[in-house]
């Protein structure tokens, strides 16, 4: 079964992002001239400069194929080009948690300052349709009825189904750990929400019945065997509620039959004598046969008494 119309299984993406100062400064909040990191206003799309690119490559299975981060240690431009190269190539579902607002716009516009080939996301199919499922699928927009209903935080969803959630740093931490040279925590950090997010994926690939409930713990366990395997991941692990996220006590319902083909017309059951005796040598009715209930000559078709129209409420 293929969960991706489009090619290759399912690519869980997320992103980090400093501000590219080349483009744009903080406005000055304070009597220094310099915003504390608690003030500190998000730089606008334009100039988020992606530091780190998370993925976890799950296969139509659901099998994890690769976890990593893309373009490691390498120019901004390269490791979107590398990107860029396995999407064209592989074709895959790419999932995200509000990667609409944020993650792909934000590399389509990097793109456009590097100049780097971008066609598999502005001419391949289904990547830019919001209402579509076949080239994206933005979990945050998908979950809050696109836009209905105000969108949960990727930590809320986490926690919602016995995941820790954020691990001690968020995204307001980001710039400030890049500056002290703490990559490897931010890449942890990516991976975390990557990872996170592809447990999302995995229920809610459940409650869509677009997997079944067997599967779907399979698919868990398997990803949580690949977490293990990794390395990265131990804060995570231990702060996974196994109860509420393998649902274990959960049974499945069977689906309701269907019938395939068309079925033949059921005959018309026999009418019944409603006199319940025949005719005597005069003409008139002969008395009902012994235990048989005499009906009335006529039953009105409609059992219920007439209610009158209710009234509109005065304006």
């Amino acid at each position: 079964m293929s969960l991706s119309t489009l090619g290759s299984g399912s690519l869980i993406l997320d992103i980090e992002t400093v501000p590219d100062r080349d483009l744009w400064s903080p406005p000055a909040v304070d009597g220094s001239g310099a915003p504390t990191e608690r003030d500190r206003p998000f730089p606008p799309l334009y100039a988020c400069r992606p530091i780190v690119i998370g993925l976890i490559w799950l296969d139509d299975g659901l099998s994890c194929r690769r976890i990593g981060i893309l373009g490691e240690d390498k120019p901004e431009a390269d490791a979107m080009a590398d990107l860029a190269d396995f999407v064209a190539r592989v074709k895959p579902l790419i999932v995200t948690w509000n990667g609409r607002s944020f993650d792909l716009p934000v590399l389509a516009l990097r793109a456009l300052r590097h100049g780097v080939d971008f066609s598999w996301y502005y001419r391949g199919i289904g990547y830019r349709y919001r209402f579509s499922e076949d080239g994206h699928l933005d979990l945050g927009d998908v979950i809050s009825d696109f836009g209905a209903a105000r969108m949960t935080s990727l930590d809320g969803a986490a926690r919602l189904i016995g995941l820790p959630g954020k691990l001690g740093i968020d995204g307001s931490q980001v710039e400030g750990l890049f500056q002290a040279g703490e990559m490897d925590a931010l890449r942890r950090y990516c991976l975390s929400d990557v990872a996170q997010t592809a447990f999302v994926l995995l229920r809610y690939r459940l409650v869509t019945r677009d997997i079944s409930l067997d599967t779907y713990r399979r698919a868990a366990e398997g990803l949580l065997e690949a977490l293990r395997a990794d390395g990265r991941f131990g804060p995570l692990l231990e702060g996974i509620d196994r109860q509420t996220l393998l649902l274990p006590h959960a049974r499945e319902r069977p689906a309701p039959t269907r019938p395939t083909t068309a079925s033949a017309p059921s005959p018309e059951p026999a009418r019944e004598d409603r006199t319940e005796g025949t005719a005597g040598p005069d003409g008139s009715p002969s008395p009902p046969a012994p235990g048989a209930t005499e009906l009335p000559e006529e039953t009105p078709p409609d059992l219920l008494p007439e209610l009158p129209p209710e009234p509109f409420p005065e304006s």
